[in-house]
């Protein structure tokens, strides 16, 4: 995994080298073994590159100069297959300069252009100049694994693995307040860097002096409604298990040695149980243990599936005030608001593994995702697709539902979602909930920016840059997976659960569940297969199951969450929240009304625990944008007439 930054303008001219160097610098952490930069000597565009060594220890430096000179390629994450796909270039007669797996996304653009894009596999991110043809190229991966931004400022055009990157290269740092209002940050392809985009998942962007242009290359195709239902159960399972082991031994491949994040799950004891066959040795392990709330601690299952492999069992003990001393530092790496302190502990865990000399890990993201292992696909399922299920079973979880819907929202659902839903014929439990919760931080807006923002409809404008020939006769399950896959997964679960809290410490975590290939052949199995009953990812489950102890195949689905702040009130990471929140940051962010803010705080003691707890995701929020608006030195770009508390 690697760190990059690119610059392109169309008319020559010289590039600033401090800022390429300053921007290099940020990210340092991204690839800290060795970095390059190369310069168009027609002054027309800058590559950057930061290096964190995997694959060609000893001969792979970017960024990778054709012989020809005419093209060159800044490259983060892993190209699996590459040997394969490397013979079959050398037999086209394309030569190879380095051993870095990276140098074929060079050769496939070379001699098929754009259409090369769909021969890579893996979790990556590129910039690619065509001298030549006087242009440059930024591609991302089909589910947005690796990040990759982008912007123009005074005639440049900016490209990198991080905001920081962009910033540091001299970019303004302002707030983007419409991306806020519209939470485009997480439902599209905003930030929260005013002008500052990223690179939608499985799609590219080509710059050239003639502007800007973009297009997909593979997006998620879930089998239509009326397609022949498949009914061999016993060979779906087998066709997904060899999927998942063929991933698996495609990033076992690395110069260095592996370990596997273990969080006492089915996912990651499954990918622990594969990786330990496939390898035919003990690998280390590593979970981290929340010690002062035995609820949100998974510990005891961890250590099962570590037992069952006879791996090296690593426990990273985290507590509140260790959530308190990271919070802010881990959230400078994220770029976005935490609403729970778990992407701390995840940068924790992180850090902890980089010291015991490990550069690499297996995770299990994805599975929730790819086979419907979330409660709200479940839910999805039971109000509105039982094909195929025991009717008494559905009888039964249906007169239960009612009992687990606190979060959920109906008739005070903003009027985007209803028209949402109109649209869809059916309700998305996934959106009920983020809308409810999404509605009470809007009650603490100031009264200018809720005027403002007033009818921006944050839903809508998500939905009407969907694809919708994706959710033409889907199944509405699947339909959820797909609006959740183009939002929530590469702009949360990847980044604050993944590579942002990984690369912090130059750890390059990598997900196989996440493969096209799996995500492709998962994508044709019906609803049926991946929701049986009350058992959410049952396919997965099942396939895995000759990986995993009994206890934990029988586990049901376990949310990952750091303990609330709220429910411990004597803590430091309480304590942190207050502070902040009773600070001068709050009074100058352009959202909220401060007073109102402070209010709730004063009512939280007297709360019951559960509200208390409820409340927790929206301190945490309101608590990040104030110290992301102190460690970027965020500026409001609005009006300040009608923001309260910004100066003129």
């Amino acid at each position: 995994m690697c760190g990059f930054i690119g610059m392109y303008q169309a008319a020559p001219g010289a590039m600033s080298e401090q800022a390429i160097a300053d921007a290099l610098q940020s990210i340092n952490h991204r690839g800290p073994d060795e970095s390059s930069v190369w310069r168009d000597p027609a002054g027309r565009a800058a590559l950057g590159h930061t290096r964190l060594s995997i694959i060609g220890l000893d001969n792979g430096a970017q960024p990778i100069v054709a012989d020809e000179g005419d093209l060159v390629i800044v490259v983060n994450g892993e190209l699996y297959d590459h040997e394969r796909i490397r013979l079959e270039l050398e037999a086209e007669g394309c030569v190879f300069k380095t051993e870095s797996d990276s140098e074929i996304a060079l050769h496939l653009y070379r001699r098929y252009g754009m259409a090369g894009l769909k021969r890579l596999r893996g979790e990556f991110a590129f910039v690619l100049f065509d001298r030549q043809r006087r242009l440059m190229l930024a591609v991302r991966d089909r589910l947005g694994i690796k990040p990759l931004f982008y912007t123009q400022h005074e005639g440049t055009w900016y490209f990198a693995s991080e905001v920081k990157a962009i910033l540091a290269a001299g970019v303004p740092c302002e707030w983007d307040e419409d991306a806020y209002a519209s939470r485009a940050f997480y439902l599209r392809d905003h930030t929260l860097f005013k002008g500052v985009r990223s690179v939608k998942p499985g799609c590219w962007v080509l710059v050239d002096n003639g502007g800007m242009q973009g297009g997909r290359y593979w997006d998620m195709e879930f089998a239509r409604k009326d397609a022949p239902d498949p009914t061999d159960e016993q060979g779906m399972i087998e066709a997904i298990r060899s999927a998942v082991e063929e991933s698996v031994r495609l990033r076992l491949r690395a110069d260095v040695p592996i370990g596997v994040y273990l969080s006492g799950g089915i996912d990651s004891s499954a990918m622990l149980g594969l990786a330990t066959q496939l390898t035919g040795k003990p690998l280390d392990a590593f979970n981290l243990s929340f010690t002062d709330m035995e609820d949100y601690d998974e510990n005891r299952f961890a250590r099962l599936a570590a037992e069952h492999n006879g791996a090296r069992f690593h426990t990273i003990e985290i507590t509140q005030d260790d959530l308190a001393d990271n919070f802010e530092q881990a959230l400078w790496h994220n770029e976005t608001p935490f609403f729970n302190a778990h992407g701390v502990a995840k940068y924790i865990l992180s850090q902890e593994v980089r010291k015991a000399g490990m550069k690499v890990v297996l995770t299990g993201e994805g599975a929730d995702e790819v086979f419907a292992g979330y409660p709200h696909f479940r839910r999805d399922m039971l109000l509105y697709n039982v094909e195929r299920q025991d009717p008494q079973v559905i009888s039964k979880l249906r007169q239960r539902i009612e009992e687990n819907e606190q979060g959920y929202t109906r008739s005070e659902m903003p009027d985007d979602i209803h028209w949402m839903i109109n649209q869809l014929n059916h309700g998305v439990s996934w959106l009920d909930n983020q809308a409810g919760w999404f509605k009470a931080l809007e009650s603490l807006y100031s009264s200018d920016f809720r005027d403002h923002f007033s009818g921006i409809d944050p839903y809508r404008q998500f939905f009407d840059r969907l694809d919708h020939n994706q959710l033409e006769g889907r199944d509405p399950v699947h339909k959820s997976m797909y609006l959740w896959a183009k939002s929530y997964l590469p702009n949360f679960v990847l980044t604050t659960l993944g590579d942002r809290m990984e690369m912090a410490n130059s750890i390059e975590g990598r997900v196989p569940l996440l493969d096209h290939h799996v995500v492709e052949l998962a994508c044709k199995m019906p609803v049926w297969m991946k929701v049986r009953g009350s058992t959410e990812k049952f396919i997965f489950r099942e396939a895995m199951r000759p990986y995993l102890p009994q206890a934990l195949y029988e586990r049901k689905k376990h949310y990952f969450r750091a303990p609330p702040a709220t429910l411990q009130q004597q803590g430091r990471l309480y304590q942190l929240v207050q502070d902040v929140l009773h600070g001068s940051e709050l009074d100058n962010l352009p959202f909220f009304d401060a007073a109102k803010v402070r209010q709730l705080l004063d009512r939280l003691p007297g709360l019951t625990p559960l509200e208390q707890g409820l409340l927790d995701p929206m301190l945490m929020e309101l608590t990040s944008l104030c110290l992301l608006q102190r460690r970027y030195k965020m500026q409001a770009t609005v009006n300040p007439q009608w923001v309260r508390g910004v100066a003129a």
